[in-house]
């Protein structure tokens, strides 16, 4: 009873996605989801640019996926946490909270990331409500608005560039003297006229009513705090993608991300993976569909494979 097709880890945009398609070509599929169904996406209070959609919410775009893979029989189950893999078996095995173990004759690696946070007073309390993580995602909505963006990396300093679209100032606030990014991303922003510069800082809280309306400058220097005042805050301090528990189980490259042929296939036979977990440059909800897709293909194939030679 506990045997499927596929188990899929992860049930954000990827792992859905996945999930529709197995199912739909009548593979007996499991998705497994730590937390709540949709991943990253259901901290996105409006998504305006997936395709065929004009607006929605990131809450209910995750809650269409999730219902169109049940409706085609794939079996979901949240809040589920692994805590033994064998990945390396030809029949792999999941066991959650040390209770329930499942096994299948293939793995779709579906666990999403998370940016890294700052970490401070208010940053959990405004998320999607000024606060945000995604230039293309987020940034039409601070149309003449002032904004933060907090980095000195290659991200945060052409994301800042990219947010001039729209935004009537930039302001990057970063903690040291000097940037890590790459000369020209360097000199772009640092000529653009609606970029200012405050260096040697960081934001040390957030603060407003329903939305964020200011933050507290720490100048890490002085040890002076300042307050702004603000419309929306940007951070792009480096990217955590949720694979800590394949430590020892499946190799990954120095930043943790799983390392993926063009099939989505990784290194172990019948594993698969997907979405904002592999290495990959652009994440947005569109290409995470497009990994999930691309994985079940080949989950198929492989299947089908298997099956001719028994």
């Amino acid at each position: 009873m506990n045997h499927y097709d596929t188990i899929i880890i992860g049930g954000g945009p990827a792992g859905l996605t996945a999930g529709i398609y197995l199912s739909r070509a009548k593979l007996k599929t499991l998705v497994l989801n730590q937390g709540a169904i949709g991943g990253q996406m259901v901290l996105t209070h409006e998504i305006a640019n997936y395709p065929g959609v004009e607006s929605i919410s990131g809450y209910q775009l995750a809650n269409i996926m999730k219902n169109q893979a049940k409706s085609f029989g794939t079996k979901i189950k949240s809040l589920s946490e692994i805590t033994e893999l064998d990945l390396q078996s030809t029949i792999k095995k999941v066991t959650i909270d040390h209770a329930e173990t499942f096994t299948a004759d293939s793995v779709i690696l579906a666990t999403g990331g998370r940016s890294r946070t700052l970490g401070v007073v208010g940053e959990d309390t405004f998320k999607g409500r000024g606060i945000s993580y995604c230039a293309t995602c987020d940034g039409d909505f601070f149309t003449d608005k002032e904004i933060i963006v907090v980095g000195g990396g290659n991200s945060a300093l052409e994301e800042a560039v990219s947010l001039t679209k729209y935004a009537s100032k930039v302001t990057i606030v970063h903690q040291f003297d000097h940037f890590q990014a790459f000369e020209h991303a360097i000199h772009e922003a640092t000529e653009h006229p609606k970029i200012d510069f405050i260096m040697e800082s960081t934001i040390s809280g957030f603060y407003g009513d329903e939305k964020l309306g200011s933050v507290d400058i720490l100048n890490l220097k002085t040890q002076q705090t300042e307050r702004k005042n603000i419309d929306g805050v940007f951070i792009f301090i480096g990217y955590v993608p949720n694979t800590e528990f394949l430590e020892g189980k499946l190799n990954r490259n120095q930043w943790g991300e799983i390392e993926v042929n063009t099939h989505m296939g990784t290194a172990l036979t019948g594993v698969y993976a997907a979405g904002d977990c592999i290495v990959k440059k652009y994440r947005q909800v569109s290409t995470a569909v497009g990994d999930g897709t691309l994985a079940a293909l080949s989950v198929s194939s492989y299947l089908n494979d298997l099956k001719s030679k028994n």
